[in-house]
């Protein structure tokens, strides 16, 4: 009896230790294919690494492929760090991949990358290159001011007067200009910009920023020389009505209320909804002594547009 005990212990205690050694084994093993995959992951990245040039991300480029080039430059990078050519081609990938975005937040994260790149490539640019990533640097901080809440229209304008001052050419530099400036309040600097861009390229929206500039200057006739233009010749009907909406605060300015209902109403013809031409009628009311009429408009104006600041200032008042 003891001796078949002593057996089956003997058993047992072999068949614990080969399970054991099987277990060690495999651990082993797995420990072995984790260092192979990492391994092969690595000379894998580190191949891909060395096979990017700058040719193949100028490749990239002439294609229009600015996500490829964001990749590749990205890669390029990590063993590139500050090469000037792949710094300038990443952070203007970033700049075309922001413009194409929906989504603010993501928009907000390219050119974030892209201004921080700039600024790396502009300490070690060739002289020539200098002023186009000044101006690059410009535009990227013009299109970070229209979407965040934070302010970087004067950085705008020091980087694009500067690629300006260093003799880099493109049509729409006074364009930006002007609406930057306009951004900061500096109305007069605006309108000579906003003049200079229409020697360039005339449009409909860059006559309607110059009369709404001219306005803000309490120059009433020449914003209103503006508008008529483009009141009587543009075909873009939502400029048209903002126009018709400007001409009638002028006239109200002017104490012409029957001008200035005349022009609200033309607005509201065409658009039943439009919140800045039933403000303007309120207003009209207000000036003519008729409060309830007024009010009414107002609140006509909030329902259309909860946040509109003229008819939320107004109702506090009264």
């Amino acid at each position: 009896m003891k001796a078949n005990y002593n057996i089956e212990n003997s058993s047992y205690a072999k068949k614990k230790s080969h399970l054991l050694r099987n277990v060690i084994r495999l651990a082993v093993v797995l420990v072995a294919l984790s260092a192979i995959t990492f391994a092969t992951t690595f000379g894998i990245k580190k191949y891909q690494s060395g096979r990017i040039t700058i040719k193949t991300i100028k490749e990239a480029w002439s294609q229009y492929d600015y996500q490829k080039v964001y990749e590749l430059c990205k890669l390029f990078l990590q063993d590139n760090t500050y090469n000037n050519t792949a710094l300038t081609y990443y952070s203007y990938a970033c700049f075309f991949l922001a413009q194409a975005q929906t989504d603010t937040q993501q928009a907000q994260s390219y050119l974030d990358e892209c201004i921080n790149n700039i600024r790396v490539a502009l300490y070690e640019a060739d002289k020539d290159l200098v002023p186009q990533l000044q101006y690059m640097l410009g535009r990227a901080y013009f299109s970070k001011n229209t979407i965040t809440t934070h302010y970087y229209a004067d950085l705008a304008v020091k980087y694009l007067l500067l690629a300006k001052e260093n003799g880099y050419k493109a049509d729409d530099i006074a364009e930006y200009l002007g609406l930057s400036y306009a951004s900061l309040g500096m109305t007069m600097e605006s309108i000579a910009a906003f003049t200079e861009a229409l020697l360039v390229r005339e449009s409909d929206s860059l006559l309607l920023a110059i009369a709404e500039q001219y306005y803000n200057a309490g120059e009433l006739n020449a914003s209103e020389q503006y508008l008529f233009r483009i009141i009587k010749n543009s075909d873009n009907e939502d400029i048209v009505l903002k126009s018709e909406n400007l001409l009638g605060n002028i006239y109200i300015d002017k104490e012409d209320y029957e001008g200035a209902l005349e022009e609200f109403n033309n607005v509201l013809k065409k658009n039943e909804n439009s919140a800045d031409a039933h403000y303007g009628i309120g207003v009209i009311y207000e000036k003519q002594g008729n409060m309830v009429k007024a009010r009414a408009e107002w609140r006509k104006t909030l329902k259309i547009q909860v946040n509109h600041p003229g008819a939320l200032q107004k109702m506090s008042e009264n």
